[in-house]
C-alpha cells in the first residue's frame, strides 16, 4: 500500500531498444549507486597518494615504469583528471533522472488519501482490529475522526456504497527525505564543478592559455600564460616577503603555471609568528594592506589561521609562510686536496651563487632556530658509543639514523640549506648549523647531506676546537691528504714508540712503513676511503688472523693521526697540542668525521657566519562561487537525512459499517518501518479508538 523509489530507471518506448536500454540504466538508481562506489574509491586514492607534488618526487617513489603509469591515469592530480570529471557529470545526470523519475510519484502519493481500500484488503494487513459500538455509523465515524486528528493525524471520510472510510495518515513528508537528500547529491556536485578547474581547462582548450614554464618576472609573462580578472573561479598562491607586494597569483597545472591577475594588490607590512617549545608554529599571522585598482580604497586587516579577509567576492587565506630572501654571509673551508684556505661566500635564499667555474650554490632555506632532540645515545647525530672494532670499521658513524622517541629538545641554533649543483647539473642537498651542538658530551658541528629531496639528511660531525671552531679539523683533514706530511708523520710516530737502542733501527723503519701505510689507506682514494677502505685492506688478510690485525692496525691508525696533527700545526707555526684526555677526544670525534668526508661527497664546508632573516608569507587567494551552492547542498542534505530517519509515515483506514443496533468497525494500521515506537502508538490507538463516548 505503500509508495517506494523505484531502483529501474526511466523507460523510452523507442524503436531502437538499445537507446531505451541506455536511459534507462543511467537513470536507474543502481548505476548512480555504481557511480558513487567509483567516486568513493577515486577520493580514497586521493586522499592516500600526495597530490599535485614535484614531478620528481613521484619518479623517486614510484620509479620510472610506474611513473608513467599513473601519469596517464592522472593519479596525481584526481579531482581535477579527466575520468573523475566525467564520473561527476555522470553522478549528477543520473542522479537527477532518478530524481525526474521518482519525484513526481512522490509528491502524488504524499497527497494522497488511498481511499480506494477495500474492506477486504484490510483484513489481510498484519496491524488490525474490529469492534461493534452502539453509536450509529455516522456519528461513530466523526467520533473515529475526532480521536484520530488529537492523535496529530490528518483524517479524510469518504463515503462507501455499503459504508464510511475514514482516512487517516501522519508523517508522509518522510518522502522528502528522498527528494532532499539525491538533491543534495546534485547540488553538491554542480558546486564542486563550480569550483573544479574546469573553467580553467575550457580557457586551456578553446582560450590559447598555455601554463608557463620558464623563469623571470611575472610582470613580463605574456598573456597566454595570464587568466584575466573575469576567471569565474580559481585557488591561486602567492608568497610576499615582508614590506613587499603582489598583486598575482600562481595556479599550478600538471606542466607549469599560470598567473592569475587580481583585482587588488596585497602589501605585507608585517609577519607575525610564535612558537611551541618544540619548535612547532603556535601562531602565524599577517598584518596586510589591500589597495583595490578600480577604486583606490585601501583596506587593512590582520589574516590568520583559519581567519581570511574576504573582499569583493574573493578570499584571502594565511596559508604558510617561507623564507623572504634571507640574507646569509659564510665561510667556505676546502673539503678535498691539501687546501686550507678559507673563502668569504654570500648569497640570499631563492637566488644562487657561482662559486669559481665547477659549481653552483643554489641557496634554498634557511631557519633562524631548530628545535632538535639531542638526547643522549638516542640521537641520530650523537656518537655512537659502546662500538666493537668490527661495527667501527663496517659502519660510517657520521652517518644519521631515523629519530628515536625522547623528549630531550633543545634549540640548536640557526641553519642553512643549499643545494650544490655541478657543470652536469647534478646537484646535492646539503644543511649546516651554524652553532655547534653538544651532544652526548661532546661539541660537534653538524653538517648534513642528502641526495634525494625525498631522502632524509644524513649528519657528518665536525669536533668542535679549543676555539670553538673547525679550523683544527679542517687542519688536520688537509694534512691527511698531503703525501709528505703523511711521511713526516710516520717518522714521528715510529720513533715515539720504539725504544732508542742499538736495535731498534729496523723496527722503527718497518713501524714507520706501516704507519705511512696506514695513513695512506685511511686516506683513500676515488673508490673508498676511511674505515671502510681499512675494512676493504682486512679482508684480504686471512680471517684467523683478521681481528688481531685490525686491533694492530687501528693503535697504529691512531698513533700516527696524533702525530700527523701536531705535523701540521707545526707546519702553520703552532706549538703541539697538549697530550690530555680533551684532545684525545677531540681526535676520537676527527677520525670518525675524516672516515665519513668521503660520503659527505662536497668539495667545499659552507659554515654560516651571519644572516639578515627576511620573512615571507605564502597567501591562498580563492574565488570559489560554488562555495555557497555546496551550502545549500548540506542544508538539503541535513533536510533529507532528518527526514529520512526521524519521520515515519503512518498510515490508517477505519472502515464503518451499519450492523445492528450499531455500527461495526474495522481498523488497519500500515508504516514503512516497522519500530517499537510504531508499535506502541498501534496498541495506544487499539484502546483509545473503541471507548464509547
Amino acid at each position: 500500500m505503500s509508495s517506494s523509489p523505484s531502483t529501474t530507471g526511466i523507460e523510452l518506448k523507442t524503436r531502437r531498444p538499445i537507446v531505451g536500454e541506455i536511459v534507462e540504466l543511467i537513470s536507474s538508481m543502481r548505476f548512480a549507486i555504481a557511480l558513487l562506489a567509483m567516486i568513493a574509491i577515486a577520493a580514497i586514492i586521493g586522499t592516500v597518494m600526495k597530490q599535485n607534488e614535484a614531478t620528481n618526487n613521484y619518479i623517486n617513489q614510484f620509479g620510472p615504469f610506474w611513473f608513467e603509469v599513473f601519469s596517464k591515469i592522472g593519479l596525481y592530480a584526481v579531482y581535477s583528471a579527466w575520468w573523475f570529471l566525467l564520473l561527476m557529470t555522470a553522478l549528477v545526470t543520473s542522479t537527477s533522472l532518478c530524481i525526474l523519475r521518482n519525484a513526481p510519484k512522490m509528491m502524488k502519493d504524499m497527497r494522497s488519501w488511498r481511499e480506494n481500500v477495500r474492506e477486504n484488503s484490510l483484513l489481510n494487513f498484519h496491524h488490525k482490529m474490529q469492534w461493534r459500538s452502539p453509536l450509529a455509523r455516522a456519528a461513530l465515524a466523526q467520533q473515529t475522526a475526532a480521536r484520530l486528528a488529537d492523535a496529530g493525524y490528518k483524517v479524510k471520510l469518504v463515503d462507501k456504497e455499503h459504508g464510511t472510510l475514514v482516512a487517516a495518515k501522519q508523517g508522509a513528508a518522510n518522502k522528502f527525505g528522498y527528494i532532499f537528500a539525491h538533491s543534495a547529491i546534485v547540488i553538491i556536485c554542480i558546486g564542486g564543478l563550480l569550483d573544479s578547474d574546469m573553467p580553467i581547462r575550457l580557457q586551456e582548450w578553446f582560450f590559447g592559455k598555455v601554463p608557463f614554464t620558464g623563469s623571470g618576472l611575472i610582470s613580463a609573462i605574456p598573456a597566454q600564460h595570464r587568466l584575466g580578472l573575469a576567471n569565474p573561479t580559481f585557488r591561486g598562491n602567492t608568497m610576499i616577503p615582508e614590506g613587499s607586494s603582489s598583486d598575482t597569483a600562481t595556479i599550478a597545472r600538471p606542466d607549469g603555471v599560470l598567473i592569475q591577475d587580481l583585482p587588488f594588490t596585497i602589501n605585507l607590512k608585517k609577519f607575525n609568528i610564535d612558537f611551541y617549545s618544540t619548535g612547532m608554529p603556535k601562531l602565524f599571522a599577517s598584518e596586510v594592506e589591500v589597495r583595490d585598482h578600480a577604486t583606490g580604497e585601501v583596506v587593512k586587516s590582520v589574516i590568520e589561521v583559519n581567519k581570511p579577509l574576504l573582499y569583493k567576492g574573493l578570499a584571502i587565506y594565511q596559508s604558510s609562510f617561507e623564507d623572504g630572501g634571507s640574507k646569509l654571509k659564510l665561510t667556505g673551508f676546502p673539503m678535498q686536496g691539501t687546501q686550507t684556505a678559507k673563502f668569504a661566500i654570500a648569497g640570499e635564499v631563492g637566488g644562487s651563487t657561482p662559486m669559481g667555474d665547477a659549481y653552483t650554490v643554489e641557496w634554498s632555506g634557511f631557519r633562524p632556530f631548530n628545535v632538535e632532540n639531542i638526547g643522549a645515545s638516542q640521537d641520530p647525530r650523537s656518537v655512537a658509543k659502546g662500538q666493537s672494532l668490527a661495527e667501527q670499521l663496517d659502519k660510517h658513524t657520521g652517518s644519521a639514523g631515523k629519530n628515536a622517541h625522547n623528549k630531550d629538545l633543545k634549540n640548536v641554533g640557526p641553519s642553512v640549506q643549499y643545494k650544490l649543483r655541478d657543470k652536469t647539473g647534478q646537484a646535492r642537498e646539503y644543511q649546516n648549523y651554524m652553532q655547534p651542538v653538544t651532544i652526548d658530551g661532546a661539541t660537534v658541528f653538524l653538517a648534513g647531506m642528502r641526495a634525494n629531496p625525498a631522502d632524509q639528511f644524513s649528519f657528518l660531525r665536525i669536533p668542535a676546537d679549543d676555539a670553538h671552531s673547525v679550523t683544527e679539523w679542517m687542519r688536520l683533514r688537509a694534512a691527511l691528504g698531503d703525501p709528505a706530511l703523511r711521511a713526516a708523520a710516520a717518522k714521528r710516530y715510529a720513533e715515539r714508540a720504539t725504544p732508542q737502542s742499538g736495535n731498534s733501527d729496523v723496527l722503527r723503519q718497518q713501524l714507520q712503513a706501516s704507519a705511512d701505510k696506514s695513513l695512506t689507506i685511511f686516506a683513500g682514494n676515488d673508490k673508498a676511503a676511511g674505515f671502510v677502505a681499512i675494512s676493504q685492506f682486512l679482508e684480504k688478510i686471512p680471517a684467523a688472523e683478521q681481528e688481531k690485525a685490525a686491533d694492530v692496525f687501528m693503535k697504529i691508525l691512531n698513533g700516527s693521526l696524533w702525530d700527523l696533527w701536531q705535523a701540521a700545526r707545526e707546519k702553520d707555526g703552532l706549538p703541539p697540542a697538549s697530550p690530555d684526555e680533551n684532545h684525545a677526544r677531540f681526535l676520537q670525534l676527527a677520525t670518525n668525521a675524516l672516515s665519513d668526508v668521503f660520503f659527505y661527497g662536497a668539495p667545499v664546508y659552507l659554515q654560516l657566519d651571519d644572516f639578515t632573516e627576511i620573512k615571507a608569507s605564502v597567501f591562498q587567494v580563492t574565488r570559489s562561487p560554488g562555495k555557497n551552492v555546496v551550502y545549500l547542498g548540506c542544508v538539503f542534505l541535513v533536510l533529507g537525512v532528518f527526514s529520512m530517519f526521524y519521520i515515519r509515515e503512518r498510515r490508517l483506514w477505519v472502515w464503518i459499517k451499519d450492523g445492528g443496533d450499531g455500527s461495526e468497525a474495522l481498523m488497519a494500521m500500515s508504516t514503512q518501518r516497522k519500530t517499537l515506537d510504531f508499535e506502541r502508538e498501534f496498541e495506544t490507538l487499539k484502546e483509545k479508538l473503541p471507548q464509547s463516548a
